[in-house]
């Protein structure tokens, strides 16, 4: 497995942007395609988004589509999210996670290495 840790959360108005990171730990990071989960308050753990193994394909909840952009540098060891025209309904916490490839890409049971989060804060 790869260790992941988050970054990049914070507070921000509605209408702004953050850039999440999800650095790995490993030289594994290039075997797992990659997604982003968040979980709000008081709710279950949704899918946000998800990147293959080789970034040839992306997938988004139609919540954030248009709006949040899923990327990867394998060189880095890093996947990203960023987020743009931030809405309050976007407050979560964010977690990134890895996945193998050809996996179900938007459920929770398919995803592995859990990193711990990040608070994304979105105010009104």
């Amino acid at each position: 497995q790869v260790q992941l840790v988050e970054s990049g959360g914070g507070l921000v108005q509605a209408g702004g942007s953050l850039r999440l990171s999800c650095a790995a730990s490993g030289r594994t990071f290039s075997n797992y395609a990659m997604g982003w989960f968040r979980q709000a308050s008081g709710m279950e753990r949704e899918f946000v988004a998800s990147i293959s193994q080789r970034a040839t394909r992306t997938y988004y909840a139609d919540s954030v589509k248009g709006r949040f952009t899923i990327s990867r540098d394998n060189a880095k060891n890093t996947v990203y999210l960023q987020m743009n025209t931030l809405k309050p309904e976007d407050t979560a916490v964010y977690y990134c996670a890895g996945r193998d490839p050809g996996s179900i890409y938007n459920s929770v049971k398919t995803y592995h290495s859990w990193g711990q989060g990040t608070q994304v804060t979105v105010s009104s």
